[in-house]
């Protein structure tokens, strides 16, 4: 058995078109895998898609709202009809909105919610029968430093990726029989949108971050792909339910 070939495996990658998701699906594919992404930007997905494809992988793009539950069955069949199988679940796609608890409204709670975590479970309910027909597969879930820690500005972002640590336990220890493994990534400060945009808005968190950040970086896409290839592989048969950080000794930091 060799521990980190995916040759002939099928990865669906949510929100893979960019960020966190397309660093960990070019990593996917450099190991042989296929890789299906799943997002809302059609030109974001044809984009990530020829360059997933450019590393000799094959690849498709599926627009989804995977809110959504009728979407996300159709998303899977989708990919199951067009690249033969479903093996590997990247739960990827989420949103943040910084507002302090009181300024939060009912809608920004189920928007973040129902994007970070509901998605996951959807997505995670629709690949099972997939993956247990398969003989398997592995599941990843895209955690976060606020699974962890809490913010004044994150409140709902921590309620649900708190939320994410424990659909990842309640997954493993329900399909460990089926030979599905469920676990959870939890980046740190990686070089994305997402996180450019909170620098923007938040004095002096570039500073915060590289001095918190043993390793005195922030982290890359690219950072994201040796992680997404070990939980996606044989390597990580015996590890389910885990939560591991990726974050250059942030969380171990004072």
């Amino acid at each position: 058995m060799e521990l980190f070939n995916l040759s002939g495996k099928v990865a669906i990658v949510t929100g893979g078109n960019g960020g966190i998701g397309l660093g960990m699906a070019r990593g996917l594919a450099k190991a042989g895998a296929n890789i299906a992404v799943v997002g809302r930007n059609r030109d974001k997905n044809t984009a990530a898609v020829a360059e997933i494809e450019a590393l000799g992988a094959k690849a498709m793009r599926v627009e989804a709202d995977i809110c959504d539950a009728e979407s996300v069955a159709s998303m899977a069949d989708q990919v199951a009809t067009g690249l033969g199988r479903i093996d590997i679940l990247i739960n990827n796609t989420g949103t943040n909105i910084r507002k302090r608890p009181e300024d939060l409204s009912e809608d920004d709670w189920h928007q973040v919610l129902d994007t970070n975590l509901t998605s996951a479970f959807l997505c995670s309910k629709a690949c099972y029968g997939h993956m247990k027909s398969g003989g398997g597969g592995k599941i990843l879930n895209n955690g976060s430093m606020l699974s962890l820690f809490g913010s004044p500005w994150g409140s709902v972002y921590g309620a649900s990726k708190g939320g994410i640590m424990q659909l990842t336990r309640g997954l493993a220890t329900a399909w460990a029989q089926d030979n599905i493994q469920v676990n959870c990534f939890l980046p740190g400060w990686i070089d994305t949108d997402l996180t450019r945009k909170a620098r923007a808005e938040i004095d002096g968190l570039n500073e915060r971050v590289l001095n918190r950040t043993p390793a005195g970086r922030w982290g890359t896409i690219d950072d994201m792909s040796g992680i997404a290839v070990f939980l996606a592989s044989p390597a990580s048969d015996f590890i389910t339910g885990t939560a591991i950080p990726v974050d250059g000794g942030f969380s171990i930091s004072i």
